[in-house]
């Protein structure tokens, strides 16, 4: 019972960092995604966590979600965080 408490309130307590620019994501093939059209390289250290904040695979990620990301210095796709539908609405 005390697990599933801490998980809910590691879920809650997400910090989307406010440089992260929004877009729509889809994984194309083993390290690419596409944002908005434009495919992007993962960078090697890539992090992508669901809505629930866990981190996934990039072939986890749903077609065409919106999501919030950040690039490292060489453009390079380093942060994934798929929205839920409330953070999507911007509430």
């Amino acid at each position: 019972m005390f697990f599933g408490c801490v998980g809910l309130a590691q879920a809650q307590l997400r910090m989307i960092p406010p440089d992260a620019q929004r877009g729509v994501i889809r994984h194309v093939q083993e390290m690419i995604v596409e944002i908005d059209g434009t495919q992007r390289r993962l960078a090697p250290a890539a992090q992508i966590r669901d809505n629930a904040n866990r981190i996934v695979m990039p072939t986890a990620i749903p077609p065409w979600v919106i999501v919030k990301y950040r690039l490292d210095k060489d453009g390079f796709v380093l942060q994934v965080w798929l929205l839920t539908p409330e953070e999507a609405r911007g509430e």
